[in-house]
């Protein structure tokens, strides 16, 4: 059984639904990062998104975006990333860490490299935006025969009929995207939400995150009804620029907003 798996199955037993933040790597330096993503983990975080930085994020909005730049301008690249992952992992052997980018920087690492050094690493799972599984038979074999969950977007707009082949596809989760558009986008409705999960539910046996929209308590709570697992990201990123000075101040301002969010879910 993989982290994800167990994360998911223990979660599961004791009523409760994940909480999973997404940070971008080397934002607001390399050093930033990994003691970040500990004071997550204390603040509640169950599982952690790891954002890679790349040049065109075009899923995402202006604040991931920035992420990315700042990060890039760091000269943070996909190896020192997975470095950080293997830092994180000598204190910490039972969170799960999935990668969230895009395909160009596995590519141009190969395959078979990147999915061996990610494994090595601690890496749980990857998500690759602009890889829908129609184009990922070539590299699902790869992720999986180094042991990592391949896990796939599901839009508002997404058919049955993909629905069902992502569920086939995927593993690990699946991440359901709340809100056309881009990440950071505005109002969430909640109600929707909750049709759609219900939809994708009968149609994929995988556990179901939810993300874009989830700002604050209010809406992890929300989402936590009707979800397995909340995923909140922008929110997050713009506290890492708010205090990009302050690494101190980085990681409390986060804390802060995931230990809510926490509380908020278990209510």
């Amino acid at each position: 059984m993989s982290r994800i798996e167990s994360c998911f199955a223990s979660l599961s037993e004791k009523n409760r639904k994940a909480l999973i933040p997404y940070v971008t790597a080397g934002d607001s330096s390399k050093e930033v990062t990994v003691p970040l993503m500990h004071a997550m983990v204390e603040a509640g975080a169950d599982i952690i998104e790891l954002g890679v930085p790349f040049s065109d994020p075009m899923a995402d909005g202006p604040v991931i975006q920035l992420a990315c730049e700042r990060a890039l301008a760091h000269g943070t690249s996909t190896r020192d990333v997975l470095a950080m992952v293997r830092e994180f992992r000598t204190t910490n052997n039972d969170t799960p860490v999935v990668l969230m980018g895009y395909l160009n920087p596995v590519e141009v690492m190969g395959y078979e490299t990147f999915a061996k050094s990610a494994a090595e690493a601690g890496v749980d799972g990857v998500l690759l935006v602009d890889l829908p599984p129609e184009e990922a038979l070539e590299v699902k074999p790869v992720m999986d025969e180094a042991g990592l969950d391949l896990i796939f977007l599901v839009a508002p707009t997404t058919s049955d009929e993909r629905i069902k082949l992502i569920g086939e596809a995927g593993s690990g989760y699946l991440y359901y995207v709340s809100l056309k558009g881009v990440t950071g986008s505005a109002t969430l409705n909640v109600d929707e939400v909750a049709g759609r999960v219900e939809t994708i539910r009968k149609l994929a046996k995988l556990p179901i995150g939810v993300g874009f929209g989830i700002k604050d308590a209010e809406s992890a709570q929300a989402v936590s009804r009707v979800a397995d697992g909340v995923v909140v990201g922008s929110a997050l990123v713009n506290q890492v620029k708010e205090h990009q000075d302050d690494p101190a101040a980085i990681n409390q301002a986060i804390s802060d907003i995931l230990s809510a969010m926490r509380n908020a879910m278990d209510t």
